[in-house]
């Protein structure tokens, strides 16, 4: 009876994640359909141990919830980890934590590796180990073509990572143009007129998430950390000398306060 109930308990957290949009805190929303299988799949050997347990004996019951009662207690803890430990999504306290950093250039024709527990990804997103250097180049050209002749390009939850790494890697190709972005707030140290705009963007799931965002100059006031704007700007290029590097920036013209959104995370789609 042990199984049905672990089942059950599975079957029913799957529901709850997908109900209350916290499903979206844990996977990218484009494997939505493997929970949807998994809980196919749960209600299907659910109803079969009901059934099982239903036809057995009682002496049968009491042998195999006495040899269960570890596997039971082991079963349990995914469940009330997900039922009852409340979700914290993911903020600047974490860059505070790990500090920020922009990849350096890799040798030409090679791309980074994702098994490499230091590519931690920062500012911008990388999505080169998912493909040969020839087909990347060619996917990234692609993709530049969609933005040709934007004299402003809205950055939404949609195409976050995928505008950003395009930024990144043609900033000749934007600059000077109208961008409008949105994210939460990690404050420059020892800056108090240039700001970082984040979002974590998930690839598969919140193991490999990474925070990007921009460079943003030009604010007449302060924000705290954590704080979400929408910001509407100009994108030019220019040296930072915490990064080493000559980057893309945001010279801010148009600033709004706005609540957090109910998903703090974006998404690469493929």
């Amino acid at each position: 009876m042990s199984r049905f109930f672990i089942l059950a308990g599975y079957f029913e957290l799957a529901i709850y994640l997908q109900l209350t949009g916290k499903l979206d805190q844990y996977i990218s929303r484009h494997y939505r359909y493997l929970v949807y299988l998994s809980m196919v799949l749960s209600l299907f050997f659910l109803l079969n141990q009901l059934y099982i347990w239903m036809k057995e004996s009682q002496q049968t019951r009491t042998v195999d919830k006495k040899s269960n009662q570890l596997s039971f207690i082991l079963l349990s803890f995914p469940l009330l980890v997900g039922f009852f430990l409340p979700q914290v999504s993911l903020d600047s306290s974490i860059v505070e934590a790990k500090g920020y950093h922009f990849p350096t250039a890799l040798p030409t024709g090679k791309t980074s590796d994702p098994t490499d527990d230091t590519n931690q990804q920062y500012l911008k997103p990388d999505s080169s180990s998912y493909f040969t250097p020839t087909s990347y180049q060619q996917e990234m050209t692609q993709a530049l073509k969609k933005y040709d002749g934007q004299e402003t390009i809205t950055i939404n939850q949609d195409n976050y990572m995928e505008v950003l790494e395009l930024i990144y890697l043609f900033p000749q190709q934007f600059v000077n143009r109208q961008i409008s972005l949105t994210g939460f707030v990690y404050n420059k140290p020892k800056s108090s007129k240039e700001l970082y705009l984040f979002r974590f963007g998930i690839i598969h799931c919140i193991a490999d998430s990474g925070v990007y965002g921009l460079l943003t100059k030009g604010y007449q006031k302060n924000f705290p950390d954590n704080s979400w704007l929408r910001v509407t700007g100009t994108l030019h290029l220019g040296y930072q000398k915490d990064l080493n590097q000559r980057l893309p920036f945001l010279q801010v013209s148009q600033v709004a306060l706005i609540d957090p959104p109910d998903n703090p995370y974006v998404y690469r789609a493929f």
